[in-house]
């Protein structure tokens, strides 16, 4: 039989690869949108103990679908100081046994309703009013669209069988002795860190298994080397992380290959138990099924499931015993202290202990605002290129919004229906506050942003940093938060005619200023303005309420203060 290769085989599963993969991100996305704040912090409360940290590891892990989602979540809650590094390493633990779910979702025989119900979802996606329904859209169209993909792949790959030369190679990999076991274990390690997922790897296999183009026991060879592929994943993206990001991507590699080397030996064993358990999931995977004229193996990926989800529990009733063994040798390796960069994503003063106590809640509050400020300061560093200062700046301005989200909800929720006005009129303070703080918080990320993007020449770099030293004076004005005396005002129209004359500098520069730079620096000029009335108003709105909670409202004699000047209640 003559096969269209581009048409029949590349097409199909190029497409395939690409649509089972953009199921997978939908998927994860749609979840993590949905619920990402409430499992991040379920598994702060949770997770206090080696055991639960694997059983809160594993149900978040199995509901969110990302294990890379996971490792960034215990990260910051490491680096919080939220979950300490023992529990931290039970949750990777937990992770990977999480993730195999979706290996399983995957050996599901929904293919041919994968498009069907993706588009389904899509119009849902596309009509809906709210993000939430939006989110939960997007969660079932990835559902939907993985299989699709997967469909597609083993469809594509099936005329393979046809053509002898491709046969020829791929039936070189059989895992029928240990040395070619290890060989197809080092080929989807490879291919694994090539595409960054394990889970397309493993879909990959499945959909060549599933095809008859791989024999069944190779398949499952392959889907243990995708469980070492991962590791390498983790450790590239380690290289730029603190050094407790480190840690947990070490943790995960060293546990993923400790498990790797001690399943090998064991491997042909476990074949022959698979083949046993395989009867409880219809019988022999290696046992072809006719449809429609046509071989196929539709139990393939249900063994290949099946044995990436036990080699994982496996891999975690082996070592879990060993946490403390990882604990230390992990505190002993790492990145230097140079290189540990404190997590702004992750609240680190609002507990919920003291969420009911406006004694504690208030000085609370009034500390991570504090943080707020000192991250939006990192702006600032780095626009000026400092060696301290955070590399990405986007990735510094999403950390500081989720840290925004979490002040802002924990302040919301101090109101109560029996609320006295003057620690009502604190609240709304503390909020009105928190907005302004955002607002500055955006306006110095435009400045870093600009600045980034836009090369200076030296004449337009020193009306730059020129602009630079006045707003981060202007910023002593309120940072940090708890100073007893400040030297510097903050009122904003003395600062505002500094900057008018850097615009008159611009402007008389001519030719010696490229109009492309001085474009940009008029734009900066108009960030460092907004970011001065912002100053002032933070400012103002603290003294306005006084931050002391009245000591008849505690209920005892314990008063909450900021650290700021107390000022009389507004009427």
């Amino acid at each position: 039989m003559q096969v269209d290769v581009f048409t029949q085989v590349i097409v199909p599963v190029i497409g395939g690869l690409g649509i089972f993969m953009l199921g997978l991100e939908f998927m994860s996305n749609g979840i993590q949108s949905l619920a990402v704040n409430k499992m991040r912090a379920l598994l702060a409360k949770f997770a206090g103990t080696p055991s639960k940290g694997v059983m809160a590891g594993t149900f978040i892990t199995g509901i969110i679908q990302s294990s890379t989602a996971m490792t960034v979540m215990v990260v910051g809650l490491v680096n919080a100081g939220v979950i300490g590094l023992r529990p931290a390493i039970a949750v990777i633990m937990g992770a990977n046994i999480g993730t195999t779910l979706g290996n399983g979702l995957i050996a599901l025989p929904l293919g041919p309703l994968g498009l069907f119900l993706g588009g389904i979802f899509a119009l849902v996606y596309i009509f809906a009013k709210t993000d939430k329904v939006k989110n939960i859209a997007l969660a079932c169209m990835g559902f939907a669209l993985i299989f699709y993909g997967l469909n597609l792949m083993t469809g594509g790959l099936r005329p393979l069988r046809a053509m002898p030369e491709v046969m020829s190679i791929i039936s070189s990999l059989r895992a029928d002795t240990y040395v070619n076991l290890l060989y197809c274990v080092l080929i989807a390690a490879f291919i694994t860190a090539l595409i960054h997922s394990s889970s397309a790897t493993i879909g990959i296999v499945m959909g060549l298994g599933a095809a008859g183009i791989l024999d069944w026991k190779t398949a499952v060879a392959f889907s243990l080397g995708a469980d070492l592929g991962t590791t390498i994943t983790s450790w590239m993206a380690s290289l730029n992380l603190s050094k407790n990001a480190k840690r947990a991507a070490y943790a995960h590699i060293t546990f993923n290959i400790i498990g790797v080397c001690v399943t090998i030996p064991l491997f042909f064993v476990s074949m022959d138990v698979l083949t046993w358990a395989m009867q409880w999931f219809g019988g022999d995977p290696g046992v072809p099924v006719v449809v429609n004229g046509k071989e196929t193996f539709p139990l393939v990926p249900v063994a290949v499931g099946v044995y990436s989800t036990f080699f994982n529990i496996f891999n975690v009733l082996l070592l879990f015993p060993f946490v403390g063994v990882f604990e230390r040798v992990l505190m002993k390796v790492g990145a230097s202290s140079l290189d540990d960069v404190e997590d702004y994503s992750q609240p680190r003063f609002l507990t919920e202990a003291a969420a009911g106590d406006p004694a504690r809640a208030v000085p609370a509050v009034l500390q991570e605002t504090g943080r707020y400020l000192e991250a939006a300061g990192k702006f600032l560093d780095i626009a000026r290129g400092d060696e301290n200062a955070p590399d990405k700046v986007e990735e510094h301005w999403a950390a500081m919004d989720l840290l925004n989200r979490e002040i802002r909800s924990y302040t919301s929720g101090m109101f109560k229906a029996d609320l006295p006005y003057a620690r009502a009129d604190l609240v709304a303070s503390l909020i009105e506050e928190e907005d302004f703080t955002a607002s500055l918080g955006e306006a110095l990320y435009q400045i870093a942003r600009r600045v980034e993007r836009q090369p200076f020449g030296t004449t337009g770099r020193q009306l730059v940093d020129a602009m630079l030293a006045e707003v981060t004076t202007a910023m002593r004005a309120i940072v940090p938060i708890d100073q007893p005396d400040r030297d510097v005002p903050a009122a904003a129209e003395p600062r505002i005619a500094r900057l008018a004359e850097l615009r008159t500098q611009a402007l008389r520069l001519g030719n010696d200023l490229p109009w492309v730079e001085r474009g940009a620096i008029l734009a900066l000029l108009g960030s460092a303005e907004r970011a001065y009335f912002l100053i002032e108003r933070i400012d103002a709105e603290r003294r306005s309420v006084s931050r002391t909670v009245p000591v008849a409202e505690t209920g005892n004699q314990t008063q909450a203060s900021g650290g700021l000047t107390p000022a009389p209640a507004r009427a």
